[in-house]
C-alpha cells in the first residue's frame, strides 16, 4: 500500500543536487523533459484500485513465459564475447569488455516494501545470484520497489570478491549510504564514465527518459530516473547498447537515437502499461515500444519487464500476442525486436581472437 499511495502523495524533500541550470532540476527533485510529472489525482487513483478489485481481468498464462536452463559455462568462462541473459522482468546481466553488468537486479520473491504483501513473483527465478559470474557493475536506473530491491542490493554488496560498483541516478546514492553500500557513483543526465574492463574500456552515460521516481508516500520524484548506454570494444569496432530503464514514450528517444548514432542493441520496457488512461506517459505499450526501438535506431531489441510481476492489470503474458501485432504494424522485422525465455542467454558479438 506505501507503493500504492506513492502515486498520489506530493514530495515533501529538498534535492541536495538542485542545479537551476537543469531544467529537469527543481529544489525539491527532479522533473521529466518534455511533460508534467505524472501526478495521479486520488479519485483517478482510487477509481483504478475499484477496477482492479472488482472488475474483470485476463488470467495469467503463466505457461507461456519459458523458461531455460541458465548456460554457466558460457558465462562464467566468457572472456571477451558480447552476451545478454534474462533473468526476469528488468534484471539483464551484459557481458562486454570482459565486465559482468547486471542491470536492476531483483532476485527477492516481492516488488514490495513488505515482504509478506505486495506484487509476488509469478514464474520462477531461472538461478540464484549466487550461480551468476561475480557482478562487476550495476545499472540501477530508478528506485521503484521492482527495480531496486534492498536484498538483492544487500546480497551483492557481499558477494565473494567484495561489491559490484553501483552506478545509480541522483539521490539513490543518499539511499544507498543509508543502507551502508559502498562502492557507489551518483550520476546525473548525460554524464558518463570510463570503466577498465580485462577486454577494453567500457564507457557508461546515463541519458533521459520520461519516468518518475518514489519509495515512500512523501520522496515523489526526489531522486533521480534514467537509462543507460554502454559503450565497449567487440571486435574492430566499438559495440552500443542501450537500457531504457522504465519509461514512457517521448521525444527523448529519437534525441539519443540521433546523438549516439543508433545502437547495436537495446533493453526496451513491453509490460506494465493498462489501464492507459492511468499508466500513459510512465510505462510504454508494445506499439510505443516498437516506436522506440525505431527511434534510438536499434538493430536488435530485446523487450523486458514484463513475464515476472503482474503490477498493472494486463496479463504478464501479453506481450507474447501484442509485441508481434506491433511489430507488423511498423513493419520491423520478427528477429529484429525479440522476447527472450527466463534465463535464455545469446552472443550479441564474438571478441576478436
Amino acid at each position: 500500500m506505501l507503493a500504492l499511495a506513492a502515486t498520489l502523495a506530493g514530495c515533501a524533500t529538498v534535492n541536495p543536487y538542485h542545479d537551476p541550470a537543469r531544467p529537469h532540476h527543481r529544489p525539491d527533485g527532479f522533473n521529466n523533459l518534455h511533460v508534467d510529472n505524472h501526478r495521479a489525482d486520488a479519485p483517478s487513483f482510487w477509481r483504478w484500485q475499484w477496477e482492479r478489485l472488482f472488475g474483470e481481468r485476463a488470467a495469467d498464462e503463466l505457461h507461456r513465459v519459458r523458461s531455460v536452463p541458465l548456460d554457466a559455462p558460457l558465462l562464467h568462462g566468457n572472456r571477451g564475447d558480447v552476451t545478454v541473459t534474462w533473468i526476469g522482468h528488468s534484471t539483464v546481466l551484459w557481458q562486454i569488455g570482459g565486465l559482468n553488468i547486471l542491470t536492476d537486479p531483483h532476485f527477492g520473491d516481492r516488488a514490495s516494501p513488505a515482504g509478506f504483501a505486495g506484487p509476488r513473483r509469478l514464474t520462477p527465478l531461472p538461478t540464484a545470484l549466487a550461480a551468476l559470474p561475480r557482478i562487476d557493475v550495476v545499472l540501477l536506473s530508478h528506485n521503484h520497489y521492482d527495480h531496486l530491491d534492498r536484498g538483492t542490493v544487500h546480497a551483492l554488496a557481499a558477494q565473494p570478491g567484495g561489491p559490484p560498483l553501483f552506478v545509480v541516478p541522483l539521490g539513490v546514492d543518499l539511499w544507498m549510504r543509508d543502507e551502508g553500500i559502498p562502492n557507489v557513483r551518483r550520476m546525473d543526465w548525460w554524464d558518463r564514465i570510463a570503466l577498465p574492463g580485462p577486454a577494453g574500456e567500457v564507457v557508461v552515460h546515463f541519458v533521459p527518459v520520461q519516468h518518475w521516481s518514489s519509495r515512500t508516500p512523501w520522496d515523489r520524484h526526489a531522486t533521480l530516473w534514467g537509462g543507460y548506454v554502454v559503450e565497449g570494444a567487440a571486435g574492430p569496432r566499438p559495440y552500443r547498447m542501450f537500457f531504457a530503464g522504465d519509461t514512457g514514450y517521448s521525444p527523448d528517444f529519437k534525441l539519443l537515437g540521433e546523438r549516439f548514432g543508433g545502437f547495436d542493441f537495446s533493453l526496451i520496457p513491453v509490460g506494465c502499461y493498462e489501464p492507459r488512461w492511468f499508466h500513459a506517459g510512465m510505462h510504454v505499450n508494445e506499439d510505443e515500444a516498437v516506436r522506440i526501438h525505431l527511434d534510438v535506431r536499434s538493430r536488435l531489441s530485446l523487450g523486458i519487464h514484463w513475464g515476472t510481476f503482474r503490477l498493472c492489470d494486463e496479463p504478464v503474458h501479453a506481450p507474447l500476442d501484442e509485441l508481434p501485432r506491433a511489430r507488423a504494424r511498423h513493419g520491423v522485422p520478427d528477429e529484429a525486436f525479440v522476447l527472450f525465455g527466463l534465463g535464455q542467454t545469446r552472443v550479441l558479438a564474438a571478441a576478436t581472437r
